[in-house]
């Protein structure tokens, strides 16, 4: 099995791909000054951007993981924004948990298992 990784440092990959699977890093704002829509906005066209350089898009995401810093106050705005981006596809798998994050500015970080068409 040969795993393609684009690397970002030594010690992290934004995306690994292995066959037909796209495994993408947890995704984030690069603004973390907005509130939790827009993050969410931002962390969602880097999504769109790499599953693109991957050779792919949402249509074949696999599963997604979203962490919410703040699940009871953030939830409703995330999906508003969640529910827009994959208006066009009937069903997308994903766990949404709470999570602290590394960053107190972080409200929301998204990891996606895609294949290749």
């Amino acid at each position: 099995m040969t795993v393609q990784r684009m690397h970002v440092s030594p010690r992290f990959s934004e995306i690994a791909i292995s066959g037909n699977l796209v495994h993408l890093a947890g995704q984030l704002a690069t603004d973390l000054s907005l509130d939790i829509r827009g993050q969410t906005q931002q962390t969602l066209a880097a999504i769109d951007s790499f599953l693109a350089d991957a050779g792919t898009d949402k249509s074949h995401i696999l599963s997604v993981m979203i962490f919410l810093k703040d699940i009871e106050n953030d939830y409703a705005d995330m999906n508003e924004i969640w529910d827009a981006w994959c208006s066009d596809i009937q069903t997308l798998p994903r766990t949404c948990v709470e999570a602290k994050m590394y960053k107190p500015e972080v409200l929301v970080e998204m990891t996606v298992v895609a294949v290749k068409p």
